[in-house]
C-alpha cells in the first residue's frame, strides 16, 4: 500500500480526535467553570526508501487550559466564583478528593451540600452538611453561616475547602473535575477568596471552537482527498505492471 495512504489516514484520524474534543468545549460553552480542552499532537517522521518527505501524525492526550471565565453575579447566596487562583475540593463517588471552578453549590434533601452532583469539603475534608436554616451565607474566605429557623444569632456551619495547586499539579479526569497528578489530596490554601452570589463561566469561546470545528472539516475533507488520490495512483500503477 502506498505509504501516502497511511499518512492522509493518520492525518484523517488526528483531525476526527481534534473535531471530538472542540465539540466537547462548544457544548460546554455554558457550564459553570468549565475548563476548555486542547488537542496535543506530534509529528512523526515516516521512514523508508527513498527520500524521507513524509510525515505521520500521532495523537496525544489532551491537556487543559486554566485561564478564567468570565464573573457574573446571580444573587444566589449558595453561588461562589473564586477570584484569581484556586479551586474548590469535592468528594468523587469512590471517597477521594478533586477539585473543581464551578461553584454552583445546591443543598439536597439532607442538607448536604453538592456541586453537580458530587459532595463539597470542609477545610478538613469531610462532607459538608447544613442544619435546617432559614438563612444561609458563605464569606470570601469560605466560611458558611446559617441563620436559624425563626431568627437568632448566626451559626458557623464550616468553611469551604479551598486550595491552590502549582502548575500543572492537576489534570482533568473522564469524570469532568480535576484531580491531583500524584492522587495526593491537596492542603487547604487560606490565600484563596471567594465572591459570594456570582459565579464563574466557561473560560470556552464559542466563536473561536466554532471556528476551529470549521477549520477542521475542510481539513478532514482535505484528508479525504488525498486518500483518493492514493487510490488512484496505486491502480493506475496495477495497470502499468499488467500491461507488461
Amino acid at each position: 500500500m502506498d505509504s501516502l495512504l497511511y499518512t492522509a489516514t493518520s492525518g484523517a484520524s488526528r483531525v476526527l480526535k481534534a473535531q471530538h474534543v472542540r465539540s466537547n468545549n462548544l457544548s460546554n460553552a455554558d457550564t459553570a467553570g468549565f475548563r476548555a480542552d486542547m488537542e496535543r499532537v506530534s509529528s512523526v517522521p515516516l521512514l523508508g526508501s527513498g527520500f524521507d518527505g513524509r510525515t505521520l501524525v500521532v495523537t496525544n492526550s489532551a491537556s487543559t487550559r486554566f485561564d478564567s471565565g468570565d464573573i457574573v453575579k446571580t444573587g444566589r447566596a449558595l453561588d461562589v466564583a473564586i477570584m484569581g487562583a484556586g479551586f474548590l475540593a469535592v468528594q468523587t463517588p469512590d471517597g477521594s478528593e478533586a477539585y473543581t471552578r464551578a461553584g454552583n453549590i445546591s443543598v439536597d434533601t439532607t442538607g448536604a451540600l453538592t456541586i453537580n452532583g458530587f459532595a463539597v469539603l470542609d477545610d478538613n475534608g469531610a462532607p459538608i452538611t447544613l442544619p435546617e436554616y432559614q438563612q444561609v451565607e458563605i464569606s470570601e474566605r469560605g466560611v458558611i453561616s446559617v441563620t436559624p429557623p425563626g431568627g437568632g444569632a448566626d451559626i458557623m456551619v464550616g468553611t469551604l475547602k479551598l486550595v491552590n495547586p502549582a502548575d500543572g499539579q492537576l489534570q482533568k479526569e473522564s469524570d469532568s473535575l480535576l484531580h491531583t497528578v500524584d492522587g495526593v489530596a491537596l492542603n487547604a490554601d487560606e490565600t484563596v477568596q471567594l465572591n459570594s452570589e456570582h459565579i464563574e463561566g466557561s473560560n470556552v469561546s464559542a466563536i473561536d471552537e466554532l471556528l476551529s470545528v470549521m477549520s477542521l472539516t475542510r481539513n478532514f475533507e482535505m484528508q479525504v482527498r488525498m486518500m483518493k488520490t492514493a487510490e488512484t495512483l496505486a491502480q493506475a500503477g496495477n495497470k502499468l505492471v499488467s500491461a507488461k
